[in-house]
């Protein structure tokens, strides 16, 4: 039996290794906060003390990057306004990427912005994250879970403007197909692509090798947890496909079948970034420390082999 090191000891961010984000250099293995206030379905929201040692303590660990968003919001708690309130001031390595595009009302159903109302996205998250210029901002393409076709031009040549206007220093682009990324790829610089992609879910093997030829990041979501059909964006269960090979890796490193997810989703590549989420404590240090978990090509090719029965 193997145990790696790390798994036993203060986990690191760091452990994961680096990409250029743009202009910047990040952990692989970063922080997705969507989960930091609750879901909608929660009976109640996560303490707010609670969240934001929980966001003071992911910096601790040397996580550089975090995920969020506007309408990542329950009626009272923002999880923007938590990220502000736990890290302000900003550490100058911090990278926070938000998306825009997708957005909720008031009474939390979700609705597409059009071009012209993109702006007023990025305005939010600007005075809600206290910053004057977004690090990384991605086009949520689409409101809902299924993957959404159609052009992306002219809502990425609007925040291609709003970024020649200084409100954004690099784009990104979400839940998208590879001709949309080549689209957007015309009109600006696309540092990053953040899709539902994952052990058991690899519908965008291609897409992921196309990133790393175009030296475009990929950020998966739903790594860990399953996406739930017609459910909410942001709604998960549990994936059981693969268990017992997932439980086979995991015992061999003394880990969860959770860290043998992540790090198998880091083994795609080294433009390939997590951003797993959780509001637990003991959770958060575990995801960061699947980020040391080296995994054999023998455990590759067994966990590969999953998809490929499936």
């Amino acid at each position: 039996m193997t145990i790696d090191s790390n798994l036993n000891s203060t986990p690191s961010a760091a452990a994961a290794g680096t990409w250029r984000l743009g202009d910047r250099t990040v952990n692989r293995i970063g922080y997705g906060a969507m989960r930091l206030a609750g879901m909608p379905w929660d009976e109640r929201p996560r303490d707010r003390a609670d969240s934001v040692a929980l966001l003071r303590r992911a910096i601790e660990l040397g996580v550089d990057h975090i995920d969020t968003a506007a309408f990542y919001f329950l009626p009272t708690r923002s999880v923007n306004e938590l990220i502000s309130t736990a890290l302000q001031p900003y550490p100058d390595e911090l990278v926070i990427t938000t998306k825009v595009g997708a957005g909720r009302s008031r009474d939390g159903a979700f609705e597409y912005a059009r071009p012209d109302q993109l702006r007023s996205q990025v305005e939010e998250n600007i005075r809600q994250l206290g910053l004057d210029c977004l690090d990384v901002v991605n086009l949520r393409w689409g409101a809902g879970l299924e993957r959404e076709a159609g052009s992306v031009a002219e809502h990425f040549g609007a925040l291609a403007e709003l970024r020649e206007a200084g409100l954004i220093r690099h784009l990104g682009i979400s839940n998208i197909g590879a001709e949309q990324l080549a689209e957007a790829m015309e009109i600006a610089p696309v540092v990053c692509v953040q899709n539902r992609y994952g052990l058991t879910d690899r519908q965008d093997d291609a897409l992921v090798d196309l990133c790393g030829r175009h030296g475009i990041a990929f950020v998966p979501f739903f790594a860990v947890a399953a996406a739930v059909p017609g459910g909410l964006p942001g709604a998960a269960g549990h994936d059981t496909t693969g268990e017992s090979e997932v439980a086979k890796v995991a015992a061999a490193h003394g880990a969860t079948p959770a860290q043998v997810r992540l790090a198998w989703t880091l083994h795609r590549g080294d433009h390939v970034l997590a951003i797993p989420g959780t509001g637990d404590r003991t959770h958060l240090e575990e995801n960061i420390a699947a980020g040391g978990l080296r995994l054999s090509e023998e455990e590759l090719a067994l966990l590969n082999g999953i998809a490929t029965a499936g």
